[in-house]
């Protein structure tokens, strides 16, 4: 557990403990969020998504992702944004192809070797159900054998889920936004689990750079209910599938 550390509030100038947060790296570290050392809070009065995060580079793999970032409260009512040691600036990626986005080494340095699986077998789509149908039976071709659909759609912001994987299925007409791409992200976070997306309509430009930043593999679906890969990420989880965790 990490050390606690003082925060002084700017509203009532109380000294509260706050002790970081800890996350698991994709290396599978634990990476807690080193806290600027004489850094100021700042008092969350408008909160947006994008100040929501923070870049942090994990010590173990060297890996730089971007995470929740933290925040206090004090009994006063006042939220504060606790600053962190900023991250180097990361080096510059060659991109594989125009229609691919750029290439991010996988999390793990020793891959384990391509499974090798029977061809898949679509389920045709003709209604929003089906596209989840479709896509949970791909998971398990991948080998993610328990997945099932979730109960609560709404409240979780999933439609499948299994032993080490999350997935969620858009089975509209438009292009997935970038917020559905981070929401499922979060939710692999907090069940330390993979996080995979499926999409009938294809991706918007900054979902699919997020996503590749984030290593989260993407799926477009067709009519036929054969998800390709849209990304490195996903190519990654079709070569290794399951046993890839």
């Amino acid at each position: 557990m990490a050390d606690s550390v003082p925060v002084r509030c700017p509203t009532c100038r109380r000294e509260n403990a706050f002790t970081p947060p800890t996350f698991p790296c994709a290396c599978g570290a634990p990476l807690t969020l080193p806290v600027l050392r004489g850094g100021v809070p700042v008092e969350i009065v408008h909160r947006t998504w994008q100040g929501s995060w923070v870049a942090v580079q994990c010590d173990s793999c060297g890996r730089q992702d971007e995470w929740p970032a933290p925040e206090s409260g004090c009994v006063c009512g006042t939220v504060v944004r606790i600053p962190v040691v900023p991250a180097p600036a990361p080096p510059p990626v060659a991109r594989r192809s125009p229609g691919r986005g750029p290439r991010t080494p996988a999390p793990s340095a020793t891959a384990p070797p391509a499974v090798l699986r029977p061809a898949f077998r679509p389920v045709t789509i003709r209604t929003a159900r089906d596209c989840v149908t479709a896509a949970a039976q791909y998971l398990k071709w991948l080998g993610f054998t328990d997945v099932g659909r979730t109960q609560e759609r709404t409240a979780s912001g999933l439609d499948l889920r299994g032993s080490g994987v999350v997935a969620q299925v858009d089975p509209t007409t438009r292009s997935t936004a970038l917020r559905e791409i981070e929401c499922v992200w979060l939710n692999g976070l907090h069940d330390s689990a993979v996080a995979v997306f499926f999409s009938l309509a294809g991706y918007a430009r900054d979902a699919r750079s997020r996503a590749d930043d984030l290593y989260l593999p993407l799926f477009v679906m067709d009519l036929t209910g054969t998800p390709q890969p849209v990304n490195d990420p996903a190519d990654d989880l079709i070569r290794h599938g399951a046993a890839g965790r």
